[in-house]
């Protein structure tokens, strides 16, 4: 792949599931037991507060109980050896590819790590228990800190950024995704219509995948090390 000189890499749920992170939605329609519409919509946070940041800070603290796979690592070491350009923009909001060594990464969905204050409308790391209302560090004022999520409504986080990063590159990777929820299911079709080779590494075919030239099946633990290999040679 010595023609390869920017490449975009998209990660799903998928790729966590392999860690033992729940997918967005089970085979039930529900998130963690709860009802998508109750616990990540402005509207949800606006009737209930209580049960949509206790519902976070479960799944912050499970965080605790997980490890990146060999696919989060392998991404990692993509990140530490590629000489070109390189953008990972990952759906996901826990930390696992952090912890896999990436850095050149984007969260457009938001962080579990992180909190918003809607007083300030500062950003700042978060641990613990945001159901009680603790103070905003920036602003001092308190019960006004929220997940810094992005809910269905809302818009994703740095979409210049990564449409700038689409148009430039030259091989787009999608790995673990359902090619269910846009924006991040028209990025293939961005990234082709500008020339980019595109690749889908994934556990069954995504609802995008004939928009792909090239689909690998099978676990992201397997296929995305295997990857990392021949893009690196």
């Amino acid at each position: 792949m010595s023609e390869i000189c920017n490449i975009v890499v998209l990660t799903g749920a998928g790729i966590s599931a392999e860690s033992g992170v729940p997918t967005f939605r089970g085979p039930d329609g529900l998130w963690e037991g709860q009802r998508v519409e109750d616990v990540a919509t402005p509207e949800a946070f606006a009737r209930d507060p209580d049960l949509v940041l206790d519902f976070y800070d479960q799944r912050r603290a499970n965080l605790g109980k997980v490890e990146p796979n060999p696919a989060h690592h392998a991404l990692g070491r993509l990140d530490a050896a590629w000489q070109g350009e390189l953008l990972i923009v990952t759906q996901n909001v826990d930390d696992l590819h952090e912890r896999g060594g990436a850095k050149r990464l984007l969260h457009m969905h938001g962080e579990l790590k992180s909190g918003w204050c809607l007083a300030c409308g500062a950003r700042h790391p978060f641990e613990g228990k945001m159901a009680q209302r603790p103070p905003c560090p920036v602003c001092s004022a308190s019960g006004h800190v929220r997940p810094d999520i992005v809910w269905f409504g809302e818009m994703p986080y740095r979409m210049e950024e990564i449409d700038a990063a689409l148009s430039a590159c030259d091989l787009f990777v999608s790995i673990g995704t359902s090619g269910a929820v846009y924006p991040a299911a028209g990025f293939v079709q961005t990234a082709r219509h500008y020339g980019a080779r595109t690749l889908e590494l994934n556990l069954d075919p995504s609802e995008g995948s004939i928009f792909f030239e090239e689909s690998r099946m099978g676990r992201a633990g397997d296929l995305v090390p295997a990857w990392v290999d021949e893009v690196l040679g």
